[in-house]
């Protein structure tokens, strides 16, 4: 996938948390390319306001809830700073293509971590 947007290009996903081994890279890889298919999503549909936006990172959280399982059968969890640190690239994602008012909490409104 080839993303068009030079912030999200050159942006490292999840960095902080590969520098700890509390987070299997396995996992955090497989968050990474939840967010790098979020900004291609935001590339082809192009969300005209707010709702639109929502409706896609919502989607792209509900690909983290399932993470949650892999992240405890390795023996780690989304706990508060791999929280943070998500929602910190979700409205990083959105400020990025357009949105720097997004509410981070309705960005990832249906998570359950």
């Amino acid at each position: 996938m080839s993303i068009t947007n030079q912030q999200a290009a050159a942006r490292s996903f999840l960095k902080p948390l590969y520098a700890d081994a509390y987070y299997p890279d396995h996992v955090l890889d497989k968050g990474r390319e939840i967010l790098l298919r979020l900004c291609a999503r935001i590339e082809a549909e192009q969300p005209p306001h707010l709702a639109a936006l929502y409706a896609l990172t919502g989607a792209a959280t509900e690909e983290f809830n399932l993470l949650e399982a892999e992240f405890e059968a390795a023996g780690s969890e989304i706990e508060t700073v791999a929280r943070e640190e998500i929602a910190e690239d979700f409205a990083f994602v959105a400020s990025a293509y357009g949105f720097p008012d997004a509410d981070i909490e309705e960005l990832i409104a249906p998570r359950d971590w």
